[in-house]
C-alpha cells in the first residue's frame, strides 16, 4: 500500500515539481562526481554497485529514492537528505532509469 500511494503522489506531482534548470544541472553534476566517486565516473559500479539502468530495473522507485535520502547502514553509502529533497531524489531516480 505505500509503495502505491508513494507511486500516486509522485506520479501526479513529478511533472509540477520538477527542479528549474539551474538545480537540475545541480543534480547531475551531483550525480557525476558525488555519485561517480563511489559507483564509478561511468556508474557502472566501483566502491558501490551500479547505477546503469539494467542494474536498477527491478528496485523499485521508492527504494531507490530512500536509499539515496537514507543512506545503507553498514556501506559507504551516506544520506544524501541534508543536500536534496525527496522530489529531487524521484528526479534523479528517473533520470537513472532513462539513461542509455
Amino acid at each position: 500500500m505505500k509503495g502505491l500511494v508513494f507511486a500516486l503522489i509522485f506520479s501526479v506531482s513529478a511533472v509540477a515539481d520538477e527542479p528549474g534548470l539551474q538545480r537540475q544541472q545541480e543534480l547531475k553534476n551531483m550525480l557525476a562526481q558525488d555519485c561517480g566517486a563511489c559507483h564509478g565516473l561511468t556508474l557502472k559500479g566501483g566502491l558501490g554497485p551500479s547505477l546503469l539502468t539494467d542494474a536498477l530495473l527491478n528496485k523499485s522507485d521508492e527504494f531507490l529514492v530512500q536509499t539515496i535520502l537514507e543512506g545503507r547502514k553498514g556501506t559507504a553509502m551516506p544520506p544524501w537528505k541534508p543536500f536534496i529533497t525527496e522530489q529531487e531524489a524521484f528526479w534523479l531516480v528517473q533520470k537513472l532509469l532513462k539513461q542509455q
